[in-house]
């Protein structure tokens, strides 16, 4: 006869008749508890369902980001393509879904406050119909400079999630009064602002853009 159930509840099998041993299986070990009559099998504990759950939602948050900051990549090369302005992309997210996905614009509206951050929180507000963005996240090709982030804050968004440094656009001829916008603490000490770099993307935009858009 063989029960499987738990190990303290084993143990009390006939008190001073359990004899235990271990037995190596390929993924696990199993406890085995022989009495007179009886041959109990006690599994090992199986992970804890909230560090189970914990790690899938990681995982899928981490493919989400790949999907929308790819989406604002994208944004950045079509700023340059169209001659509408500069290698800067951002989209906005809410629930999941893109609400607005926008691009550099200053040489198309010859405005110097038209950067991709600025025009995506504009049409996400009209869009929205709202001026709080407390329930959405946005997604920027390239860490924002001090303008885009002050609006950022100021909308109230609750993630900012960012591929290449400043450093990467400063680089190529951008001003350096752009970097930085993040490394003070005061920053990041915002209670309703989440920020997140992710490595390794962004970067190529300015090197492949590099000589084919207007500076000034």
């Amino acid at each position: 006869m063989c029960v499987a159930f738990s190990y303290e509840r084993a143990c009390h099998l006939h008190n001073n008749k359990c004899s235990y041993q271990s037995l190596n299986m390929e993924e696990e070990n199993t406890v085995v508890v022989e009495t007179e009559d009886v041959t109990v099998s006690v599994a090992p504990a199986s992970p804890a369902p909230q560090e189970a759950s914990s790690t899938q939602e990681e995982e899928e948050e981490e493919d989400r980001d790949e999907i929308f900051l790819s989406r604002a990549i994208e944004e950045a090369y079509k700023a340059v393509e169209s001659g509408d302005g500069r290698p800067f992309g951002a989209v906005v997210v809410r629930n999941g879904e893109v609400v607005v996905s926008c691009h550099n614009m200053v040489l198309k509206h010859t405005d110097i406050t038209a950067h991709a951050e600025l025009i995506a929180i504009r049409e996400a507000c009209k869009k929205l119909d709202q001026i709080n963005l407390s329930d959405c996240e946005i997604y920027a090709s390239c860490e924002p400079c001090p303008m885009c982030f002050s609006a950022i804050t100021l909308s109230r968004i609750k993630r900012l999630v960012y591929g290449a440094n400043a450093e990467a656009a400063v680089a190529i001829g951008f001003n350096p009064f752009i970097g930085g916008t993040l490394k003070g603490a005061d920053f990041h000490e915002k209670p309703q602002l989440e920020i997140k770099k992710v490595d390794g993307k962004g970067e190529e935009v300015f090197e492949k853009t590099k000589g084919k858009f207007q500076m000034s």
